[in-house]
């Protein structure tokens, strides 16, 4: 979850923590939105703050948003309008219960969420896709394991053509879930960064796509987004 925030200091984190136990406990009854992401997808729903005590918070939360908190262990706050300070709240869970829709977060700091800057939905594939980064004379085999509108994550087996900035042909297979078969899209991109010492190696990449190209990810894109929405609700669910 750390990719999606900065943490923030504003004094210690032992003062930062009595400030924002101080703001919750004159916050009783207040709306807060929530943020968490279920395989990259984002999870938001307002929730009530019940109440206070011993340096921890209760909230009445959206059974969603309750299901990801138990997964992750901790939610996102964003900064309250009535608070006096910009930055927004992190914590961690020490109770969760979907059923009941209550939640009981502790050890608050402050954080800087950064994931609302990304123009497009991200998200995690259940199995990799096949990609081919296609170099002059070379092809570099790769699996896709998240992919948007605007780029991708590819892991590869060697870095020795990966270098940021330039500009390849990718050519990716895109399973299409309702008609059973696979969608071949073309389109050019550019590395952005390679990260990793040892294999596999993560090449970030934006695309630069054709009109029909974007469709086909886009579509594809929506497909998986009901398939993690559905497989959220089903958690917890009974046999």
């Amino acid at each position: 979850m750390v990719k999606y925030y900065d943490k923030a200091v504003r004094g210690t984190e032992a003062e930062d923590l009595k400030v924002i136990i101080q703001f919750f406990d004159g916050m009783i009854g207040q709306t807060f939105s929530f943020l968490n992401y279920y395989k990259e997808i984002p999870v938001s729903y307002d929730a009530v703050l019940l109440g206070v005590e011993d340096g921890m918070a209760e909230f009445e939360v959206h059974a969603y948003q309750a299901k990801v908190i138990n997964i992750e262990r901790r939610a996102l706050i964003y900064s309250h309008e009535l608070s006096q300070v910009s930055e927004d709240i992190i914590g961690e869970a020490f109770y969760v219960n979907s059923v009941k829709k209550r939640v009981i977060l502790c050890r608050f700091a402050y954080a800087r969420i950064r994931s609302v800057m990304r123009r497009f939905v991200r998200v995690a594939l259940a199995h990799p896709v096949e990609a081919d980064l296609i170099f002059d004379g070379d092809i570099l085999k790769g699996n896709i394991q998240d992919i948007s509108l605007s780029g991708a994550s590819v892991d590869t087996i060697s870095k020795d053509l990966l270098e940021p900035g330039l500009d390849i042909n990718l050519f990716i297979k895109l399973p299409d879930f309702v008609r059973d078969n696979v969608i071949e899209v073309g389109m050019s991109a550019s590395i952005v960064r390679v990260l990793g010492d040892s294999p596999p190696f993560k090449c970030i990449m934006e695309f630069h796509p054709e009109k029909h190209s974007q469709q086909q990810i886009a579509y594809y894109i929506n497909q998986r987004q009901v398939q993690i929405i559905k497989e959220l609700k089903d958690i917890d669910a009974p046999n």
